[in-house]
């Protein structure tokens, strides 16, 4: 994606946690990408890392006083804030945090941050008791609810000797996020399309430990975001529970079972397209228990089932309806005769068909019926990365007549 971050004008603000040493990783992945760096070199990372050794790597100066009479000369807590695409905090303290979150600006790096009109990306680091405390999360959340982006910090050992939730993402992972902002901005052929997909399976509650569920991984809905977003698209992505890489690029809300992602389906209207991916459990558990259920001897617990909402059908016919609304139909017989009927049925636009009878679920490979009421298109077993990919070049194609 070198093309995605070539001139890109990115403000880094280095924090001061140990893992400000691998900012030097960080700054030189992204100048091999194109990206044009400018960086404020707090106290605190001052103490891990040489003025010298981060000029070497974005070639140009450091920034470190908020009262130096040079850079203030030209108001530079200003300047920096506005000649950048994106300002990137890594690592970004619970101090750094705390004072972001109560608009403290005593530094240049907070005075930047405050007078900032420019997106905030933040990627904490510190100790996971410090982390978890009531304080950080607090902050943590007053950002989010403010736009800052947050990159999670990784589990594992610490600096300081303990095993927990606080270690600065990896460089990887910071970088990908940083494309991932920059593709929002990429003028695809889908620009200023607003599409909803529901991917994964749902959870419906038999009681607090128990569920009912089904084998979808995720994987194709994870992969139809993902294209559809570097075609430039604004992709919504309503995932229930999963194991797999959250995509980047795209806006996610996670939701468990089949009423959540009703819910969150109707409050992403209007949208231009709705592909409904995800395997939602037809039915939910009318008498769900609050507590455990407990063996009884020999009686076998009685549990009801009640009809979950259609979300493909329900959205067919509302009325905000979609201008594009595509449904999968996971069969395990008569796949065709099925998926024909489900597109009767629904009112939705197109089917994707596939048999799940194998491997299909869980996998990789997948092997598309595409059903029109124009037609039927058979499409070759591929990776599910290629069927995304095809699907996005057919909507595309919707979209342009």
């Amino acid at each position: 994606m070198t093309d995605i971050l070539q001139d890109k004008k990115l403000l880094l603000i280095i924090g001061g946690g140990i893992a400000a040493y691998k900012c030097l990783d960080l700054i030189r992945r992204l100048r091999e990408r194109g990206v044009i760096i400018q960086a404020i070199l707090t106290k605190g990372g001052l103490q891990f890392v040489t003025p010298l050794s981060v000029s070497s790597l974005i070639e140009d100066k450091v920034y470190q006083d908020l009262f130096s009479l040079t850079d203030e000369a030209e108001m530079g807590h200003i300047r920096l804030s506005r000649e950048n695409d994106l300002i990137l905090v890594a690592p970004a303290t619970a101090d750094l945090m705390a004072k972001m979150a109560c608009g403290i600006a005593d530094n240049l790096a907070t005075t930047t941050l405050l007078a900032a009109n420019k997106p905030i990306i933040i990627a904490p680091t510190m100790n996971s008791q410090m982390w978890a405390n009531p304080a950080t999360q607090h902050n943590l959340n007053t950002l989010k609810e403010r736009g800052i982006s947050v990159i999670n910090p990784a589990d594992g050992d610490l600096a300081c000797g303990e095993i927990g939730t606080g270690r600065l993402a990896e460089v990887d992972d910071i970088v990908a996020e940083v494309e991932a902002f920059f593709l929002n901005k990429i003028d695809g052929p889908l620009q200023g399309k607003k599409i909803t997909i529901t991917a994964g399976p749902t959870y419906e509650e038999i009681d607090p430990v128990r569920y009912i569920a089904n084998r979808s991984s995720g994987k194709q809905g994870y992969a139809i975001a993902t294209a559809l977003a570097h075609e430039g698209a604004d992709v919504t992505l309503i995932s229930g529970p999963t194991n797999i890489e959250k995509p980047r690029g795209v806006n996610i809300i996670d939701v468990k079972s089949a009423r959540d992602m009703m819910a969150a389906t109707e409050n992403t209207l209007p949208a231009d397209a709705l592909i409904c991916v995800a395997a939602v459990a037809d039915w939910h558990v009318k008498n769900a228990n609050d507590q455990k259920i407990k063996k009884q001897g020999n009686d076998l617990p009685i549990i009801e089932f009640a009809e979950n909402p259609d979300i493909l059908k329900t959205i067919s016919h509302h009325e905000n309806r979609p201008k594009l609304v595509i449904g999968f139909a996971a069969e395990t017989e008569n796949v065709l005769d099925n998926a024909k009927s489900k597109l009767n049925k629904k009112g939705c636009d197109w089917i994707l068909a596939n048999d799940v009878s194998g491997t299909v679920m869980g996998g990789d490979q997948n092997q598309i019926h595409f059903i029109t009421n124009e037609g039927l298109e058979n499409w070759p077993t591929m990776d599910k990365k290629s069927v995304a990919e095809k699907l996005a070049h057919s909507i595309k194609e919707f979209f342009k007549e």
